[in-house]
């Protein structure tokens, strides 16, 4: 292990295992658990000065592997970046739409550094993996000293910056469960630019058709239009045993600006963001 400090006089710390980590984390309790720090250096450079200990996970070799397991599920690494999973040929075979999702955050250099992990630890409603994470019913490792737990990411997420993660403890990983067969697999996000945006509404879309286009299931998912993934039953309902049409997604689009509960921001009103959440559905047919 490393371990050496900044201007600040903080002590940073660069475990190799995750024993390691702990062992560290003994000895620190009050440290900052680092992966890529896209979100967290910024908060350092912006915010009151904060001098506690950092860990980072970017050498432990265990938290950064994407790997297929024995039931055919996938397991990612909490430090996995976004880069990393836009590039993995097994993800994007069978869950296109994470690596779609994970192809909007930032640019390339911050795909290259911002991990799967520190995305869902920060628990931002505009976090664009959490919807795919949600329709995936994606399962999050959660690991102390004390051993670990298995929790579904919907269960996990509070609100805003708000998680059920204990002290002393880390997601270790994210089990995706064995791929089923979609028919459609949709990631969609309005900012107000093109690249290096924060979503003001986001939408997850998976669907499954009949042989005559009528829609057998489908799973919906927002992010930044309430405090934190919403889904909507009610649309979803709606579509099952209808043609995959503009109008009945006008119908579905109707109930979803009824559902969600955005907030005005420096980024966009209340109103546009209901707006936009309903015509994302729009762009399953476009």
């Amino acid at each position: 292990m490393t371990q050496c400090t900044d201007r600040c006089k903080r002590q940073i710390s660069f475990p190799v295992t995750i024993e390691e980590l702990f062992a560290v984390q003994e000895q620190q309790p009050e440290a900052r658990i680092m992966a890529g720090g896209t979100d967290l250096l910024v908060a350092l450079r912006h915010g009151p000065q904060d001098t506690r200990p950092i860990i980072c996970l970017e050498r432990i070799e265990e938290l950064r592997r994407i790997d297929e397991l024995p039931d055919n599920s996938v397991s990612i690494g909490a430090a996995v970046t976004f880069g990393s999973i836009v590039r993995s040929p097994l993800l994007k075979a069978r869950y296109s739409l994470l690596t779609q999702a994970a192809s909007t955050v930032g640019g390339p250099a911050i795909r290259n550094m911002a991990s799967i992990g520190g995305n869902i630890v920060t628990a931002s409603p505009a976090a664009d993996s959490l919807p795919a994470l949600y329709l995936l019913d994606a399962q999050l490792e959660l690991r102390s000293t004390t051993g670990s737990r298995t929790m579904a990411i919907a269960e996990f997420m509070l609100g805003p910056r708000r998680t059920l993660l204990q002290p002393g403890e880390i997601i270790s990983r994210i089990i995706l469960p064995p791929a089923q067969d979609w028919s459609i697999q949709l990631f969609e996000k309005v900012g107000r630019r093109k690249s290096l945006a924060i979503a003001v509404a986001s939408l997850a879309a998976m669907l499954r058709l009949a042989a005559d286009g009528t829609v057998v299931e489908a799973r919906f998912a927002w992010g930044s239009v309430g405090p934190t993934v919403l889904r909507c039953p009610a649309a979803e309902a709606l579509l099952k045993g209808q043609p995959l049409s503009e109008a009945v997604l006008t119908e579905a689009a109707a109930l979803v600006q009824d559902a969600v509960s955005p907030i005005d921001d420096i980024r966009a009103s209340a109103d546009y963001r209901r707006t936009v959440a309903g015509n994302l559905l729009l762009r399953l047919v476009a």
